[in-house]
């Protein structure tokens, strides 16, 4: 790595993140069904039907893995936890056994040394609460706010950090307007009130966790750079539109208390009733923001309804995800949100890395040279005065990833989906010896 520790403010922390669906293993240990569930089992949907129901059985390689944390000589463990492995329905019962996991979790972060960083839900909603509209319905802010409160009323003394929703943007837009992730819809009628009551929710989550007395809470949202694809006031106007839709819905509402007025021209015709009066609850103050970054898009102009653009295929060097990088973007974003949305609180970088097809013996070299040139560009932000408190790579392991299956490796560690064996890689050494301590 072209840095050490002693290149980054002293407090300065660093960290690795997972989540609970692509890790744990969800048919084990009294988990109830999610949507993730069933939109793998629907055919098309993800590579080769697979979904996490083994996943890298972190339930019961737990320990191990979190000694794959310490080793590597990390500040914090950014995990999240599976709703439905707290409440199967969604509500109602709660599954002991779950919480218990959770309790051990976080007891063996502590042990360890290490922060716990709680992200309470990374996108496996529970079957049951799909049947009654998900993120559709306005009553899943108050479903959501109890199940903060079963939680963290077990695990909130303890942990050092907490955040609601994990990539709000991925959650509402891609999932019910795009149709890429669970549950899979492509209705702007669909989109417009998920996107609203993402942002309900986070707020409801605040408060349930202020009510407990926790500290140290954040929201975390997903940003891409989005460029033109061309100098035209046409693309021009497609890029912001996208930047708006992505970048700046979820701050706005957050941080100002205002939707986008150039998002809410396609959106407000279909958004909820008196959406008006939940601002105030979504602007819940939060005490830090995670950004999650990984690439640029290219935006063109495209025929059709409102929002009316589409991506183009860009000229810089690809990851396997088939997404361009481009560090320069992780600046942008700091700079952008410490000058318009978040008034001089920290700022974590939460995630960011890259997937490479990765072979066990063979050297991850671009990881290395990714994880190094990003944070370079947040360097030079602190630098700028931007307050960044940390940088988090996505991810500890190789995992689910979602609609791509198994195929996609994030990993410092390579884990192999058939025996389940972890393998440090080249980029998990290099980490473990940039961040040694005097």
């Amino acid at each position: 790595m072209p840095f050490t520790r002693a290149d980054f403010p002293p407090g300065f922390l660093f960290g690795a993140a997972t989540s609970a669906y692509q890790i744990e293993g969800h048919a084990q240990g009294g988990a109830g069904s999610t949507h993730w569930d069933t939109f793998a089992a629907t055919p098309g949907n993800v590579v080769r039907a697979e979904d996490g129901a083994r996943a890298c059985d972190h339930l019961n390689r737990m320990e191990g893995d979190l000694d794959l944390v310490a080793g590597a000589n990390l500040d914090v463990y950014r995990f999240s936890a599976s709703w439905a492995r707290v409440l199967p329905e969604g509500r109602g019962t709660v599954n002991a056994e779950g919480l218990d996991f959770y309790d051990r979790l976080v007891d063996g972060l502590l042990a360890r040394g290490l922060k716990p960083a709680l992200t309470l839900y990374h996108w496996e909603l529970p079957s049951a609460l799909a049947d009654l509209g998900g993120w559709r319905n306005r009553d899943i802010a108050d479903w959501f706010a109890d199940y903060t409160q079963v939680l963290c009323s077990r695990i909130g003394d303890r942990l050092w950090s907490a955040a609601p929703i994990n990539e709000p943007w991925c959650v509402a837009w891609m999932s019910h307007f795009m149709g890429h992730h669970a549950p899979g819809m492509r209705d702007i009628r669909a989109a417009a009130r998920a996107m609203h009551h993402v942002g309900l929710a986070h707020g409801r989550a605040i408060a349930a966790m202020r009510a407990l007395g926790m500290t140290n809470l954040g929201a975390v949202c997903n940003f891409e750079y989005a460029e033109p694809a061309e100098d035209t006031p046409e693309a021009r106007a497609s890029a912001r539109r996208y930047d708006g839709i992505y970048n700046r819905w979820f701050l706005g509402g957050m941080f100002h208390g205002v939707w986008p007025a150039d998002v809410l021209e396609g959106l407000e015709p279909h958004m909820p009733e008196r959406w008006q009066d939940d601002m105030e609850t979504i602007k819940a103050p939060v005490d830090w923001l995670g950004i999650n970054y990984y690439t640029r898009k290219r935006i063109a102009p495209a025929p059709g309804p409102w929002p009316a653009l589409t991506d183009i295929d860009g000229p810089l060097p690809k990851t396997q995800m088939g997404w361009e990088i481009y560090p320069e973007g992780l600046y942008h974003f700091l700079r952008f949100a410490h000058d318009h949305y978040t008034r001089g609180i920290p700022i974590h970088v939460t995630e960011n890395g890259m997937a490479n097809p990765d072979v066990p013996g063979q050297p991850d070299l671009p990881r290395i040279a990714y994880i190094g040139a990003h944070l370079e560009q947040v360097r030079r932000a602190i630098a700028d005065g931007v307050p960044v408190g940390g940088y988090y790579v996505w991810s500890l392991l190789d995992n689910y990833e979602w609609s791509f299956g198994y195929e996609k490796r994030f990993g410092l560690v390579h884990v192999d989906f058939d025996s389940l064996q972890r393998r440090p890689k080249a980029s998990y050494d290099a980490l473990t010896r940039a961040l040694a301590r005097d």
